[in-house]
């Protein structure tokens, strides 16, 4: 089988990573890229193949090469020119997350691929770390019995680059996507408050409260304001919890302790521990470390775009738009609540209930 033909339009921070893991990739071949910083395309083109083109209009590229797959890393309010120009040649289509500035905007693109046949798939990269996958499977094997609640703190120091959209859309949007995967559920009201003009003209800082509709309650702790970098979640349920660690790929479990395990107290253990084991309070579960085989999620996530592109009509999509579409649905409403102060539905604007 012949190598795909891979292209990258938008070669920032993140458009350089994808053309890097094409470009080492078995059975695809990277031939073009394409953005409008000539100096951005000079240094991703630098040290790689000599047949690699260089474009800085990407309609051009599009016109002219032959691809079977494309990656559009550009700013996040040209995603719909750029995935649509891609949609009407006919080339198999990642997009960024988010997928749109707006679901307004997302939905003629979903519509469009749909329309012609073309693959089309969002880069919601965190739904392809091994520990998310491994913690869905527990999870959907019942390991949690019913799972309660879902914390995620994503935060870390102000990313350089070109901003377009405010911390929800940007950052919260992943979080917000792997509730839904994991839990199975839609989220049915959101509640949210916000920082905003901190360091773009846009939210900075959100701490939000998702009501789901199994009545397991999402909460979101996501800014770019905080020094150190921290990307992490747990999973609260009946018989436990799990804490998984994006950065570093770890999960655990942590078990339910019985309901007496504290009580008589453990002399030994007060002996040994003296005045710190009263400041544990009730006794604590056991604690499993689970092995994750580590990968770079981009890698995965482009691994299983070439494999649908292979696989042809009727094999599923890895990360579906209309999953895309959903999480940006809720980080609409976030961003809505954190300006208005109500608690907002899904689906239905503060303006349409007339208050």
């Amino acid at each position: 089988m012949s190598d795909l033909r891979a292209a990258v339009i938008g070669v920032g921070s993140m458009g350089a990573n994808h053309a890097r893991v094409y470009a080492e990739m078995e059975g695809v071949r990277l031939v073009a890229l394409a953005d409008v910083d000539p100096g951005r395309l000079r240094a991703v083109t630098r040290g790689k193949d000599r047949t690699l083109r260089a474009y800085e209009d990407y309609r051009e590229l599009l016109t002219t090469e032959k691809l079977d797959l494309v990656s559009i890393a550009v700013p996040t309010r040209l995603h719909r020119e750029a995935a649509t120009a891609a949609i009407e040649r006919g080339v198999a289509t990642l997009v960024e997350k988010p997928l749109t500035p707006s679901v307004e905007d997302g939905r003629p693109l979903i519509e469009a691929a749909r329309a012609t046949g073309v693959p089309l798939m969002v880069g919601h990269v965190e739904r392809f770390n091994p520990a998310v996958q491994e913690l869905k499977r527990r999870l959907d094997a019942g390991a949690l019995g019913r799972v309660l609640q879902v914390q995620a703190r994503r935060v870390g120091p102000f990313p350089q680059r070109i901003r377009d959209v405010g911390v929800v859309q940007d950052l919260a949007a992943h979080d917000i996507d792997i509730m839904r995967y994991l839990l199975g559920s839609e989220v049915e009201r959101v509640f949210a408050e916000t920082q905003r003009q901190v360091s773009t003209e846009h939210e900075d800082l959100v701490s939000a409260v998702l009501r789901f509709r199994d009545g397991a309650v999402g909460m979101l702790d996501v800014n770019w304001l905080t020094p150190t970098k921290v990307r992490q979640l747990t999973v609260l349920g009946e018989r436990g919890m799990f804490a998984l660690d994006y950065l570093t790929q770890e999960l655990r479990f942590y078990a339910r302790p019985a309901t007496d395990a504290s009580w008589p107290p453990d002399r030994g253990r007060m002996a040994a521990w003296g005045w710190s084991a009263a400041l544990t309070g009730a006794g604590e579960g056991a604690m499993e470390r689970i092995a994750i085989e580590k990968v770079e999620p981009l890698r995965a996530e482009l691994e299983a775009l070439a494999a649908w592109v292979r696989g042809g009509p009727g094999t599923a999509c890895p990360m579906p738009p209309e999953d895309a579409l959903a999480a940006l649905e809720v980080a609409e409403r976030i961003v809505e609540a954190g300006r208005t102060g109500q608690v907002v539905p899904v689906g239905e604007r503060v303006a349409d209930r007339g208050d």
